[in-house]
């Protein structure tokens, strides 16, 4: 039986993890953080009914994933500029993406390991082939394993994906401000009102601001920005006031209660540019390695990345138990099987940024919408 060795902590390491352990297969994670609560986790994912959640079905945790669902939050609104609400649609429990918390959902998957399964602190600063299907990793304090069986989930800026392949991630042309606005209803209920109980998306060509309710009050938002990160670079982000004056500045002429959840943050905004790796991204099988998540195929953020990932650790698990005298094989089957449906996946995301930022917004975000097609 082989021992697995998983770079990276992450949601789909995790799920890996997991489905690895209910088929009796042994592994271990090696993360670059010190702890768990080493630091925050994001915001809100919405789990899909055709990817995360058939992985968590899979790591036998659906009931778990319930106990932490934010009830309510599948409600999403569409607005204008103005703050008019072009869509509405309420959380009716029937939506197929529920959302929880980041944070609680890694926390979940964590607590459903054997202890021990995850050693902290573990940085990666390089990994080499051994050259008999065998790697050795090592590690930013001078430690090093050797495995037969190595795993990069390890995501964007993978130090596993360099085995596989020389592709890089390159800026994708779009970037988030993130901020936070905490006891909304109560210190920022104009902008609490314009969001509403769920998600609330604001368009317009090549910007965007987003928004969800979270939990405990807390609404979280992505300013959407297409921009060169030359762009970003003359935005002072040391200075949080005014940083948040020069991004909203870029939303001059909007309604009050939208630019608020840029100028009224209560905390830093926090620059998140968005990276792809190339279309298409690939690799011939080597010996003993692979990638799952982000570090096999970053796209720009469609919603999707997290689901994905978890899918990717869960197929490989079954694929690696159901070859047990042939592990190359389940490699082969995972690989395969994850180029196919990641290629589907770049597609809808080129589709998804045009619809998002393109010259046609709002009325190519309304086209998609129930409530306002022609062939309803």
């Amino acid at each position: 039986m082989h021992h697995v060795t998983i770079i990276g902590a992450g949601l789909g390491g995790l799920t890996l993890a997991r489905v690895l352990h209910l088929h009796g297969i042994p592994a271990e994670v090696y993360e670059a953080e010190t702890s768990p609560e080493a630091r925050a986790q994001g915001g809100m994912l919405d789990i899909h009914d055709y990817n995360g959640q058939l992985a968590l079905k899979a790591a036998g945790l659906m009931d778990e994933f319930r106990a932490i669902v934010l009830e309510g939050r599948q409600a999403m609104r569409a607005l204008g500029q103005d703050s008019t609400v072009l869509f509405e649609k309420a959380d009716d429990g029937r939506g197929g993406r529920p959302e929880a918390q980041r944070a609680e959902l890694r926390r979940m998957l964590l607590d459903a390991l054997p202890e021990g399964t995850v050693r902290w602190g573990h940085r990666v600063t390089a990994a080499h082939s051994l050259g008999d299907g065998r790697h050795e990793v090592t590690f930013a304090d001078g430690s090093s394993v050797t495995t037969s069986l190595l795993v990069g989930a390890d995501g964007a800026w993978s130090r596993i994906r360099p085995l596989l392949s020389k592709a890089t991630p390159a800026y994708a042309g779009t970037s988030f401000v993130e901020t936070y606005l905490y006891d909304a209803d109560t210190r920022h209920p104009a902008a609490a009102k314009a969001v509403g109980g769920g998600s609330m998306f604001a368009p317009a060509p090549e910007k965007a601001i987003t928004a969800h309710r979270e939990r405990g009050d807390t609404l979280h938002a992505y300013v959407s920005l297409t921009r060169p990160l030359e762009w970003f670079d003359q935005v002072d982000f040391s200075d949080p006031a005014a940083a948040a004056t020069r991004v909203a500045a870029e939303f001059d002429g909007w309604a009050p209660e939208l630019t608020a959840l840029i100028i009224d943050t209560d905390t830093p905004p926090v620059l998140r540019p968005h990276c792809a790796l190339p279309e298409g991204h690939r690799w011939q099988r080597a010996l003993g390695v692979t990638l799952i998540g982000d570090a096999a195929h970053l796209l720009a953020p469609n919603g999707e990345g997290a689901n994905w990932a978890m899918c990717d650790g869960a197929d490989l698990a079954n694929a690696i138990a159901a070859h047990p005298d042939d592990v190359e094989a389940g490699l082969d089957t995972h690989e395969q099987a994850m180029f196919t449906r990641m290629s589907q996946a770049a597609d809808e995301t080129a589709e998804h940024l045009e619809e998002t930022f393109g010259d046609a917004i709002p009325e190519s975000l309304l086209a998609l919408m129930p409530a306002h097609r022609q062939d309803r």
